[in-house]
């Protein structure tokens, strides 16, 4: 029987939007300009323990748009999940967390930026696909190379 307490689990709990802001500091003026907008889109993940075995995974996805140096509009969202992970092992937990529950967590941002740029009067801003892994494996990379600046490897290699 004490073997069932071991097996991995991995469950999501709950999918929420967390946090939602919409700014059109500019308008109504603005919204009568005929210029195409940039848009700028940049994304965060955040990842954080809640109790044993509980994490809460949050993507951030933040779109400013400018006509010219004015902002036409700025959205940010933030949409989270609470994930049960439990007797996984520890090199295994990273990419699950980093990996696999932005992924089931992105779709839903997708669809929340899209629906509140519509309702501001505006046509949807569609986020395009992530690849969360090459994103994980990229972090990995810059924390490990920033690791070996910090732990002295700057003497690794003295010349003869």
């Amino acid at each position: 029987m004490a073997d069932e307490n071991l097996n991995p689990v991995f469950q999501i709990q709950r999918i929420y939007l967390k946090d939602m802001s919409l700014e059109q500091p500019n308008s109504p003026q603005i919204l009568l300009e005929q210029t195409q907008p940039q848009v700028d889109i940049n994304l965060a993940l955040g990842a954080e323990p809640v109790a044993d075995g509980i994490y809460e995974v949050t993507v951030t996805a933040t779109v400013t748009t400018k006509v010219k140096d004015k902002t036409l509009f700025l959205v940010e969202a933030k949409q989270a999940g609470i994930f049960e992970i439990r007797n996984i092992p520890e090199d295994q937990l990273q990419p699950i967390i980093g990996i696999a529950c932005p992924g089931i967590v992105y779709p839903y941002l997708r669809a929340v930026v899209s629906d509140i740029c519509t309702r501001a009067g505006f046509p949807p801003v569609l986020l395009s696909e992530v690849n969360f892994q090459a994103m994980y494996e990229q972090q990995r990379a810059a924390a490990e190379a920033q690791g070996s600046l910090t732990n002295g490897a700057g003497g690794a290699a003295a010349p003869h």
